[in-house]
């Protein structure tokens, strides 16, 4: 038996994914990714004891294991959410939406996650985390059984200091090729310093308009930190950006060090000819994410993505992450 979703299940169901909507997102909120975590202790180690950039990682860290130990939120900003949601082709999308919208009520209720979301005319804390385009959740069709959820937490902070260039850019000196993609994500990483509670995360797209830009970058996210991207080029364009990138000296919380980023993740999207977008999202070192997949009656939390998954079939992986 698969998921009978919305087209077969009653109010009893949908009670039921509420409560593991809830569950998600307190693992979200809650439990840093052991693949990140693990970048972090490795950064921690590679970073002269006595100095800023080690102390800041060391409190990190002791953060992370308190949070976790205590149910209790990573960052003071649970962020944005945003749903991907992945359900079986003819599956109704309003009682999952009424399901996800209920839950983050009660997450919020729970503390799990903070209020953090105003009226951006009034000023007004909705106190519910619920508002116009709040949370944002994406729905996509597919042939199997069964529902796939992943949801991402992204802080106000970081998302300051994501940035869109529109290449040919003259100030860089940065032309419409992968030279060019380089020299934009190395001066988002420049321009954001210690701004978005580094060491960061970037999440790039190259190419599309500008709006899916913003949202394909974003979803680069979901994916493991040391992941390989099956295209080769971009494969060694994260790489190289990420060496790089690391010897800005920009460092943990701008106090500088050896670990400006924690990971580099890009995708190439086909554009028009007449523009050629760079979008680069930061995330902090909070990198928030949880995925739950339901079958039946079977739940199955998880830190794997389906676009970790999909990567992961295919490419190897380079060592940590799971």
């Amino acid at each position: 038996m698969g998921y009978t979703g919305a087209s077969g299940g009653g109010d009893g169901e949908m009670d039921k994914l509420q409560e593991t909507f809830v569950e998600l997102l307190r693992r979200a909120a809650t439990d840093l990714p052991k693949d990140v975590e693990e970048a972090i202790e490795r950064a921690h180690g590679e970073e002269r004891r006595g100095t800023p950039a080690h102390s800041a990682l060391g409190i990190i860290l002791q953060n992370t294991a308190s949070a976790r130990e205590e149910s209790a939120p990573l960052c003071q900003d649970t962020g944005t959410h945003t749903w991907y949601v992945h359900l079986p082709d003819g599956t109704e999308t309003a009682p999952l939406l009424k399901a996800i919208r209920a839950a983050t009520a009660v997450a919020t209720k729970k503390a799990f996650l903070r209020p953090n979301l105003v009226d951006s005319v009034t000023g007004t804390n909705t106190g519910d985390n619920l508002g116009a385009g709040h949370p944002l959740v994406h729905f996509r069709p597919w042939k199997r059984d069964a529902l796939h959820v992943d949801v991402l937490l992204k802080g106000g902070g970081c998302e300051n200091c994501s940035s869109q260039y529109a290449l040919p850019e003259a100030r860089l000196g940065a032309g419409r090729d992968l030279a060019g993609v380089r020299a934009a994500m190395l001066d988002a990483v420049h321009r954001a310093q210690g701004l978005g509670c580094a060491p960061g995360i970037l999440g790039v797209a190259i190419g599309t308009d500008r709006a899916g830009g913003c949202a394909a970058a974003k979803e680069q996210f979901l994916r493991l930190v040391h992941d390989v991207h099956p295209d080769p080029k971009l494969a060694a364009l994260e790489s190289d950006v990420l060496a790089h990138a690391n010897r800005l000296g920009v460092g943990p919380m701008g106090f500088g060090g050896r670990t400006t980023l924690l990971g580099v993740k890009a995708t190439a999207l086909h554009r028009l000819p007449a523009s050629f977008f760079v979008t680069v999202a930061y995330m902090c070192w909070a990198w928030r994410r949880a995925s739950v997949s339901v079958q039946g009656r079977e739940v199955r939390f998880s830190q794997m993505s389906q676009l970790a998954r999909t990567l992961r079939r295919a490419a190897p992986r380079r060592g940590g992450g799971r």
